[in-house]
């Protein structure tokens, strides 16, 4: 199993989480290390991340992390109650769905250079969108019946995969995050394990030297 994909993508970020919670040995292989055209040989959509599964490329880490789930079922990192796992799933879906993708940088990219953007309009398109999901977010874990130590529940899953990227990528936006002190314990607590510090950029091999 390898995961192409580059040290700083989100997406490609949530992947590596997911699969080290899961204890699942892979081949980490920068798109980078990659010869001119092979990526979008592999993956028409040119997207990162990809699993290449003896040949076959699983594309966008949503259809990722539902093949892990099906494939190696445990532990599982959906919730066992089905409102929950709902609620998880929904947590997650903001933030790939909405935030991420809008504040990529391919749509960063085309703001300024099809649009006309300056970088002062980019930039408040990115704090609308990320503030915007940022409040949900942090308003949703405030209406929990439970204050878990996680987002749903005592050990991390599916919504805390998707939560600590994001919350990386926002402040490498400049987005000021002092306001979220419920995502940001989650977030601590998350980065205190080995799971999630095996996936950080600066643990890639292909993460650049300073």
């Amino acid at each position: 199993m390898r995961l192409l994909s580059r040290w700083q993508n989100s997406a490609g970020e949530r992947v590596r989480i997911a699969l080290h919670l899961k204890g699942i040995s892979f081949a980490y292989v920068p798109v980078s290390s990659l010869a001119p055209g092979e990526y979008a040989r592999l993956n028409p959509q040119g997207l990162l991340p990809a699993l290449d599964i003896d040949g076959h490329i699983i594309a966008q880490s949503s259809a990722i992390l539902d093949y892990l789930e099906e494939t190696y079922p445990e532990p599982s990192l959906r919730p066992a109650d089905p409102i929950v796992r709902a609620e998880a799933r929904a947590f997650a879906a903001l933030i790939a769905s909405e935030m991420h993708s809008l504040s990529v940088q391919r749509v960063r990219r085309f703001l300024q250079s099809d649009m006309g953007a300056d970088d002062d309009k980019v930039a408040a398109w990115i704090n609308h969108w990320l503030v915007l999901g940022l409040d949900a977010l942090e308003e949703t874990l405030r209406r929990r019946p439970v204050q878990w130590p996680f987002c749903f529940g005592t050990e991390p899953g599916w919504a805390d995969l998707h939560l600590v990227p994001q919350l990386s990528a926002a402040r490498r936006l400049g987005i000021d995050l002092s306001g979220y002190g419920l995502l940001s314990a989650v977030e601590e607590r998350c980065t205190e394990l080995e799971a999630f510090r095996l996936a950080r950029p600066e643990a890639q091999v292909d993460f650049p030297p300073s």
